[in-house]
C-alpha cells in the first residue's frame, strides 16, 4: 500500500487529517471516515463525498420509445408539466416515471425543489433574477431554459446557495 497523500487541515477547533491509500489489488474504491463522533462537519464531509459518487451515477430517461441513460450531472432540473415529470438536460427534454416526491428522496444533494413543480441541479445555476412580490427565476449556464423560485422555497435556496459559495471559498484559500 502506498500513502499518496495527507493532508491535515486545521481551522479554529476543527482539526482533521485527510489520507488516500492506493492499493493495486483492491476490486473496488472505498471511502472511510474515521472519526470520534458523529459532528455537522462529519455528516457535511458524508454528503459531500455521496453527492460525488451518485452525480457520477446514470439516470434512466425516456424520449419516445428510447430510454436513455444520463449522467445525472447533466439534468439541469426537473419540472411536472400537465402530470409528467420532465428532465432537462442544456439540449434535450426527456420524461421520467418518477414523481417529485420521489426524485427528492433519490437525487444527491446538489438538487433542490424550488417550487411546488421544479427541482434543480445547483451545480448548473447562472444567475437568480430575484423578485420581491412574486417568483424569481433562474437562469442555467450555456441554454436559454429558465425555471421559476417561489417564494416559499426561496430563503432555503439561497442558504444552500450560501453554504455552497461558502464551501468553495474554503477550498481556493
Amino acid at each position: 500500500m502506498k500513502v499518496w497523500k495527507v493532508w491535515e487541515i486545521i481551522e479554529r477547533e476543527f482539526a482533521m487529517k485527510i489520507r488516500i491509500e492506493i492499493e493495486d489489488g483492491i476490486s473496488e474504491e472505498e471511502v472511510v471516515i474515521r472519526c470520534r463522533g458523529i459532528t455537522e462537519q462529519i455528516k457535511a464531509i458524508q454528503t459531500a463525498v455521496s453527492d460525488v459518487v451518485n452525480i457520477a451515477q446514470k439516470f434512466p430517461l425516456c424520449k419516445g420509445s428510447t430510454e436513455y441513460y444520463v449522467p445525472l450531472d447533466e439534468i439541469l432540473f426537473f419540472e411536472t408539466e400537465e402530470g409528467v415529470i420532465h428532465a432537462h438536460t442544456r439540449d434535450e427534454i426527456y420524461q421520467t416515471g418518477y414523481r417529485l416526491y420521489e426524485l427528492e428522496d433519490m437525487l444527491p444533494g446538489v438538487f433542490m425543489r424550488v417550487s411546488k413543480s421544479t427541482i434543480v441541479n445547483m451545480r448548473h445555476i447562472y444567475s437568480i433574477h430575484r423578485n420581491l412580490t412574486s417568483s424569481s427565476v433562474v437562469a442555467f449556464r450555456g441554454t436559454h431554459k429558465q425555471v421559476f423560485v417561489s417564494r416559499y422555497y426561496y430563503k432555503p435556496f439561497i442558504n444552500k446557495l450560501e453554504e455552497k459559495r461558502v464551501y468553495h471559498e474554503r477550498q481556493f484559500r
